[in-house]
């Protein structure tokens, strides 16, 4: 399930930035000042009392002449009125109501239900007496608050999660779930309209064209599988203030709750450093993956190019060495007919379990062949593993000292797993146990 996401609004010095930190418990380096307008990019996600939601810290206003300032206004309270599923409203006791906060509250009142508005700086019972001003913006009674000292921040947050539905238990169901990620305009959208043989979504040459993850849900083979479309993510110092900045946070989400994870790749572009970001978020939190070069139509020399790629996953993609490849052209349907067939077999390996006499075999097999080692000339022995988990295979390997394991013989144990057993598409964890001290290494 989503979490929520909660924007902090307001104009500029009201303790936007501070009331971030204090409500993520940390202090946080947010002021990224651009002429006009200051555009930070600062998202947290934090937790009260057992409710976890996303904090985004938004940039205030600096009008340079009166022309301008219903524009700015108007664009960063729409981004929060359009993405955000709460918004902090924040005004300055110490300065009072001003001309800006009118504006800035005539916007938000579109979305009156989801704002909450705060009086930032009042820091006594007599400053609390200067807040009902506030009230002609038409929020209600604004919560008095001080950040700087934490004053009432805790029965804010009190307040503010009553309105947060607890995150439930994660309910295991059938269904596979899928994340398409990439780049922005390498077709994900048309895609997702090729597999289910509609117009799932707008598609467009402007890149950005999805502004959320969207789910679509389809039958194959008595299985159901569903497809998360994800906005495309961009490098950081490209993602500018606004709508884009939301949809890289829900295209993280995402990932996150997904099971397989479709990287699509510009076959006319090849692989970029945004797609190994993308690649190694999504390996890094042990999703299963499908790399899938897109507009193979538009490439010329085919079996030189596929021989080029596979080189190019190998170095700069070496992590994800694992993922099946496959070249496709969502235009013109070339190969879109293979996706949903490789996806079932990634969740095949995915859920593949070794019996443990078998792995005790291979295990003996390979330290025979090149035992463990450490510089330090100590003995080294991995006595027996196991695995412990599926989706994803997961093993543990119990040894004399886990300590004096080497990550280049970790490795060396990974690689030979894949060789041997395969898990074409899975990510799998190993963990090293020593046996005295009992604790994870």
């Amino acid at each position: 399930m989503r979490k929520n996401i909660i924007a902090i609004v307001g104009r500029p010095n009201v303790g936007k930035s501070t009331i971030f930190n204090r409500l993520c418990h940390r202090r946080s380096a947010i002021v990224d000042y651009e002429e006009g307008v200051t555009r930070d990019r600062k998202y947290q996600e934090t937790e009260w009392l057992g409710h976890s939601f996303i904090l985004v810290d938004t940039g205030g206003i600096i009008p340079k002449s009166s022309g301008k300032i219903n524009q700015a206004i108007k664009f960063q309270a729409g981004i929060a009125i359009e993405e955000a599923d709460f918004i902090l409203f924040i005004v300055d006791t110490k300065v009072g109501l001003t001309d800006i906060d009118m504006q800035i509250g005539k916007i938000l009142s579109q979305k009156r239900e989801k704002v909450f508005l705060i009086a930032n700086k009042t820091d006594n019972e007599k400053d609390e007496l200067e807040i009902y001003d506030f009230m002609k913006l038409g929020f209600g009674e604004p919560f008095p608050m001080a950040a700087a000292n934490g004053r009432n921040v805790a029965n804010f947050l009190d307040e503010l999660i009553t309105h947060i539905d607890r995150v439930p238990a994660e309910t295991e169901d059938d269904d596979i779930k899928v994340a398409i990620v990439g780049k922005p305009n390498v077709g994900k959208s048309s895609l997702i309209n090729r597999i289910f043989g509609k117009e799932m979504n707008i598609v467009t040459d402007i890149p950005g064209t999805t502004r959320d993850s969207i789910d679509s849900s389809l039958l194959y083979k008595e299985k159901k599988f569903t497809f998360i479309d994800t906005a495309g993510l961009r490098k950081k110092k490209k993602i500018k203030y606004g709508v884009e900045y939301f949809s890289n946070m829900r295209t993280i989400e995402s990932i996150n709750r997904s099971d397989v994870v479709l990287l699509i790749i510009d076959a006319d572009q090849g692989i970029t450093n945004q797609d190994q970001k993308i690649a190694s978020y999504a390996q890094r939190n042990h999703k299963d993956i499908l790399i899938v070069f897109n507009k193979w139509d538009l490439v010329e020399k085919k079996e030189q190019k596929m021989r080029d790629f596979k080189l190019d996953i190998r170095y700069q993609l070496p992590f994800i060495e694992f993922a099946p490849i496959l070249y496709i052209s969502a235009l013109t349907g070339l190969r879109t007919n293979k996706i949903l067939d490789t996806i079932l077999q990634i969740e095949e390996e995915s859920k593949k379990r070794i019996p443990t006499s078998k792995l005790n075999k291979f295990l003996e097999k390979i330290t025979s062949r090149f035992p463990p080692s450490h510089s330090s000339g100590t003995h080294v022995k991995i006595y027996y593993g196991t695995q412990i988990q599926t989706h994803p295979p997961t093993f543990v390997f119990f040894c004399n000292n886990a300590t004096l394991l080497t990550k280049h013989y970790k490795r060396y144990i990974h690689n030979q797993l894949r060789e041997e057993f395969n898990f074409a598409g899975a990510s799998i964890r190993l963990y090293f146990r020593s046996r005295e001290p009992q604790q994870w290494q």
